[in-house]
C-alpha cells in the first residue's frame, strides 16, 4: 500500500507551524538566555560540604554586589554561579567571603569570559551556518544538475527543512529559557550545527531516491515518485534516527550536568530533522512544482 505523503502536505506544514510559531514568539520577547560564553562574565564552580539553598546563595551574592547572579545546582554539593565579570581582586574577596560564610572547606574554581570573546563566538557561529547552507545548496544542485535550473529547488528545499529544525530547537530553548531560565552556550551552537548536518544528510537520502526513480521512470508525474521514494527510505530513516535518539536519551538522563542541555538540543533536533526530511522537504519540492505548473498553465491558456 502506497501512503499518500504529498497529498497531505498542508497538514504537515500546519504541524510545523504549531511547533515553530510559539518558539518564534518567545524568541522575539527575549526568551533565549545567552550563557556566559556569549554575554561575558564570571563562572564560579563552588563545592560545599553542606550545600546551602539556591535562594540563600543568591541572596548572599546580592550582598556582595551581584544581585544578577544565577545559581544552578550541578551534583552533590557542587553549584555553578554565573555573574557579571569580576576582576581577579574581586574574585579573591568573593572566594574568601564564601569560605567565611559556608566553611573553610568550601572550594571555588572560577573562570572569566570577556565580552569580546563572546561577540567573536556569535559571529563565527553565524558565518559557519551561512557557509554550510550555501555549500549544501550548491552540492545538491550539482547532484541534480540533469534537471537544469530545477535542480536548485532541491537545494533550497533542503535549506528550508534545516532552518525548520533549527527554528524548532531555538524556539523550544527560548521557551525553556523564559520559564526555566535555561541558558544556551557554545555546546548549544555545536548541537545546532550537528542537527543541520544530520537533517541535510537524511534529506539527501530521500532526494537521491527521488532522483533515481525519476531517472528510471522518465515522464512519470513527480508526486507519485515522491510518495514511492519516501516509502522506500522511510524504514531506514526512522531506524537510523531511533538508534541516535536512544543514545541521546541515555546521555540526557544519565550524563553529567554540563552536557545535559547539549543532549537535549540534539534530541529535539534529531526528531525534528527526521520529521522534516520525510514530511517537509519533499513536500516543498512538490509544492514548488505545482506552483510552476499552475503558472505555466495560465501562461499557455488563451486570454479570455
Amino acid at each position: 500500500m502506497l501512503f499518500r505523503f504529498v497529498e497531505r502536505k498542508w497538514w504537515y506544514f500546519l504541524l510545523s507551524a504549531l511547533l515553530i510559531v510559539p518558539g518564534v514568539f518567545f524568541l522575539a520577547i527575549g526568551g533565549l538566555k545567552p550563557g556566559i560564553e556569549f554575554k561575558g562574565g564570571s563562572l564560579l564552580d563552588v563545592t560545599f560540604s553542606e550545600r546551602p539553598s539556591d535562594s540563600d546563595l543568591s541572596a548572599f551574592f546580592g550582598t556582595l554586589g551581584h544581585p544578577e547572579a544565577t545559581v544552578q545546582g550541578v551534583a552533590g554539593g557542587r553549584v555553578e554561579v554565573r555573574t557579571t565579570e569580576m576582576l581577579p581582586e574581586e574574585l579573591g574577596k568573593t572566594e574568601q567571603a564564601l569560605k567565611d560564610r559556608y566553611g573553610a572547606d568550601t572550594r571555588v574554581d572560577s573562570s572569566v569570559v570577556s565580552p569580546s570573546f563572546s561577540a567573536e563566538l556569535i559571529q563565527n557561529a553565524i558565518k559557519s551556518i551561512a557557509l554550510a547552507s550555501l555549500l549544501i545548496v550548491l552540492l545538491i544542485a550539482w547532484a541534480f544538475r540533469n534537471f537544469g535550473w530545477g535542480a536548485f529547488r532541491y537545494g533550497i528545499a533542503a535549506i528550508v527543512a534545516l532552518l525548520h529544525d533549527a527554528a524548532v530547537v531555538l524556539g523550544i530553548f527560548a521557551i525553556l529559557g523564559y520559564f526555566l531560565k535555561v541558558e544556551v552556550d557554545s555546546l548549544f551552537v555545536t548541537a545546532v550545527l550537528t542537527i543541520i548536518g544530520f537533517s541535510v544528510h537524511d534529506t539527501i537520502v530521500v532526494f537521491d531516491r527521488i532522483r533515481e526513480n525519476l531517472r528510471l521512470n522518465p515522464g512519470e508525474a513527480l508526486n507519485p515518485v515522491i510518495n514511492f521514494s519516501i516509502m522506500q527510505t522511510l524504514a531506514r530513516s526512522v531506524i537510523t534516527s531511533l538508534t541516535v535518539v536512544l543514545t541521546l536519551l541515555a546521555l540526557f538522563l544519565f550524563g553529567g550536568f554540563s552536557v545535559r542541555n547539549f543532549a537535549l538540543a540534539l534530541l529535539i533536533g534529531i526528531i525534528s530533522g527526521t520529521y522534516s526530511s520525510i514530511f517537509n522537504a519533499s513536500q516543498i519540492v512538490s509544492l514548488w512544482q505545482e506552483v510552476e505548473d499552475r503558472i505555466r498553465h495560465r501562461a499557455l491558456s488563451p486570454a479570455t
